[in-house]
């Protein structure tokens, strides 16, 4: 079973990815914070991590070059999430190291579409 982090400092979006995920067959594991995330990411090494962009104190942004500067957690893949349909964030992410980014809402069956697709590799 593959285990999904998700990071994200709304109660409500964490059990919402949550419930679709874990209805989908995966397992989760939930931080909210980008330096909580980071912590669990590299005592828990999961296949995926959802990473929510803005957050108080590290945002999406940082926490996903930390993760990916980290040997540890490098191989990773980070789906960045947003509520705002940017193209400057999705550049911006993919610098940073993300491999995909979506836009909330997000529907159950694209979620779990675009993680499984980034595990494949």
């Amino acid at each position: 079973m593959a285990v999904v982090l998700i990071i994200d400092d709304s109660p409500t979006e964490l059990h919402l990815f949550q419930n679709m995920l874990e209805k989908s067959g995966f397992q989760t594991l939930v931080a909210d914070s980008g330096e909580d995330g980071i912590r669990q990411a590299q005592t828990s090494h999961p296949d995926c991590i959802l990473m929510d962009i803005i957050m108080p104190g590290m945002n999406g942004f940082q926490a996903t070059r930390k993760l990916t500067q980290n040997p540890k957690t490098s191989r990773i893949p980070v789906i960045m999430i947003t509520a705002k349909d940017q193209e400057t964030d999705k550049i911006w992410g993919m610098r940073q190291g993300a491999v995909e980014y979506l836009v909330k809402p997000i529907s159950e069956k694209q979620l779990v579409s675009k993680i499984n697709r980034v595990m494949a590799g």
